[in-house]
């Protein structure tokens, strides 16, 4: 009997909490009729078990996970996916300089960022971060806004001009800074009404300040010390005045391990160092890496069985002379262990020198010696190193 209590009083508790954060801010244009494909759907209500889930995507392939399942109407073509991510981060970056709202990027983002100043082409994420309180403006003050843009890089004398129109859509969850039930670790959404194709917005925020002062958390079990996020550098991506975290070079090396700031071939694309830009691999290309792996892995494996036939035969030759009562020189073990230790140094793969760059723990105590102005030159984390003129293996 005492169960019927407990629940309503945690149904108006949380219709408070959506009525407090979920409100469109006055004089803006209503919605509905700009998304006229746009599914109602009731605010998760917060229970024992923790919030239900809010964004969904649509089932079946792994692309289709990159997908908004409110907006999604099929999977897009290679370009055309470049195309929507190119303008629809240049729309979020220039809504949230506009609005004076600090954003910046994260994860493969920041990776892409790292090698040209631009996405990996072959990411399908697009990952931001922003501050708790940053986050709970957000979704008092502008969710459910949307955007409409302009391409900046649009001549208005062509035509036609790229215009286009971007939902913010806010987690009523992101109120809770813990990871909860894991469903709801995305806390907000920048959307492309066209297709469905989103940017991943995640808050960072100090969830045990006593015991772990300095440390930011997101629900995704990603930590960062202070001195790993300010100062921010200001810097440039994919055309457009974006934030980086001052520790980059170290945030990418723990995430992602060095190895992901020197490879230079990965997911069917090579980078070109010539031109600064990764690009997809043709089918015969692809064809002939298939070839050659083929080729060598079979030549491993008749070097393997030509090692071991001849091992055999030795070891009988032994098991010959013993039986006859003739001595076994040692040479001849000798040899052979200086055989197979010559044959495995030389199908060892060549150690790779190990990637150098400064480790920001702290920011520099001379603004002059890491200014921004460099950063804003150059474009990217790679073009950084370079400026500076230190190691490393691309």
């Amino acid at each position: 009997m005492r169960i019927r209590p407990v629940l309503l009083t945690l149904a108006l508790a949380s219709d408070l909490l959506v009525d407090a954060f979920l409100i469109n801010p006055p004089s803006r244009q209503s919605n509905s009729a700009l998304l006229p494909r746009r599914r109602k759907k009731k605010p998760p209500k917060a229970s024992a078990d923790g919030w239900a889930k809010y964004f969904h995507e649509p089932s079946g392939t792994s692309l289709s996970n990159h997908y908004d399942s409110r907006y999604e109407h099929g999977i897009l073509s290679y370009e055309e996916k470049q195309d929507s991510q190119v303008h629809m981060m240049r729309a979020y970056l220039d809504f949230f300089k506009k609005n004076n709202i600090e954003t910046w990027l994260a994860h493969g983002t920041l990776l892409g960022w790292w090698w040209n100043g631009k996405m990996l082409p072959w990411d399908w994420d697009i990952d931001t971060q922003v501050s708790g309180p940053t986050l709970m403006f957000l979704g008092k003050h502008f969710n459910g806004s949307i955007y409409e843009y302009s391409s900046a890089d649009s001549d208005p004398d062509l035509q036609p001009v790229i215009e286009r129109q971007y939902l913010l859509d806010v987690n009523p969850a992101m109120i809770e800074r813990d990871r909860g039930n894991g469903d709801n670790v995305i806390d907000a959404r920048w959307i492309d009404i066209r297709n469905g194709l989103y940017i991943d917005v995640t808050g960072l925020s100090e969830t045990e300040p006593l015991d772990q002062p300095g440390v930011w958390s997101c629900k995704n079990y990603h930590h960062y010390r202070t001195t790993d996020l300010y100062p921010m550098r200001e810097t440039m991506y994919e055309g457009v005045v974006a934030k980086v975290p001052y520790a980059y070079d170290r945030i990418l090396a723990e995430e992602y391990q060095e190895k992901a700031l020197v490879v230079t071939e990965y997911e069917g694309h090579k980078w070109h160092p010539d031109i600064k830009e990764w690009i997809k691999k043709t089918p015969d290309e692809i064809k002939q890496e298939r070839l050659s792996r083929q080729q060598a892995r079979r030549k491993k494996q008749e070097e393997k069985a030509q090692r071991k036939k001849a091992k055999e035969e030795k070891e009988k030759a032994e098991q010959e002379a013993k039986e006859k009562g003739e001595a076994v020189p040692d040479e001849g073990k000798k040899d052979e262990k200086e055989e197979d230790h010559s044959v495995d140094q030389g199908i060892k793969e060549p150690e790779k020198e190990p990637i150098k760059m400064k480790r920001n723990a702290e920011p520099d105590p001379d603004p002059e010696s890491d200014p921004e102005p460099e950063l804003m030159k150059e474009s990217s984390g790679l073009a950084h190193l370079r400026h500076r003129q230190l190691v490393h293996n691309v």
